[in-house]
């Protein structure tokens, strides 16, 4: 078996003394598609940063031998300020590994690939407006094209279906799947009925870490990876409850 991208080992955090990680192992392989669930305060998005050398575990350890430039990343939330004066192309070349500086704009290598993340998340015809002035979809496939216009070896997305139209949510979900022949996929959602098509396998994230080697997983699963969320299936149609629990 290949090296993996990512080794997490042992990993504890705690912000102000209160233990959010706890003890936490994960091999992140190439070609990888990990949907990372698990409730609110559990620590999804606190492992991510720690994968992404955002934070530092106070024990344990994140390595890895990849570049800044080959990670792609979507936060979760809008975290633009929208009275910024920049156009959607010029947010999306901002992912490049020279950024906005003006000696690189024009090259034609970098157009190219700015037109091809426009093309990929469907912005090629808003690609002159105003940051400020997009709908929360339009600017979440703007963010997303962002993350994916190096062709990185490693995506990282914390909730990117927030904020987006149904029909953004099927054919990003879709595209996912596409770009996973290209590159890993790290995906932390709450909605596992709707990603399980999608996603290889399910790290569950609640302070400790479960990692269940399928795209499957049934609620006493869950239960015994200490997990509360209740998956409920009406027809075709995917759902999920947050029981009731206490962040520790």
């Amino acid at each position: 078996m290949n090296a993996p991208l990512v080794s997490i080992k042992n990993v504890d955090f705690a912000y102000q003394k209160q233990l959010v990680l706890s003890d936490v192992s994960l091999s992140i392989f190439e070609r990888d598609f990990i949907g990372i669930i698990g409730p609110n305060g559990g620590g999804k998005t606190t492992l991510v940063k720690a994968i992404l050398g955002l934070l530092k575990p106070q024990k344990g350890s994140v390595e890895h031998s990849l570049e800044k430039s080959e990670i792609g990343y979507l936060p979760q939330g809008n975290q633009v300020d929208e009275n910024f004066p920049i156009t959607v192309k010029e947010v999306i070349a901002s992912g490049l590994e020279h950024g906005l500086k003006i000696e690189f704009r024009k090259t034609k290598g970098r157009q190219r690939k700015v037109e091809m993340a426009l093309e990929r998340v469907g912005m090629d015809a808003l690609r002159s407006r105003p940051i400020g002035e997009l709908s929360g979809g339009e600017f979440q496939r703007t963010m997303l094209a962002r993350a994916i216009i190096s062709s990185p070896k490693l995506l990282v997305l914390d909730e990117p279906d927030t904020h987006v139209d149904n029909q953004f949510e099927t054919e990003l979900y879709s595209l996912l799947k596409e770009l996973n022949e290209q590159m890993t996929i790290l995906l932390i959602s709450h909605d596992i009925g709707i990603i399980s098509p999608y996603i290889k396998t399910i790290a569950c994230v609640n302070r400790d870490l479960h990692y269940h080697t399928s795209n499957e997983i049934s609620e006493e699963q869950l239960k015994v990876y200490n997990c509360p969320i209740e998956i409920i299936t009406h027809g075709t149609v995917p759902h999920r409850v947050i029981k009731e629990h206490i962040h520790r």
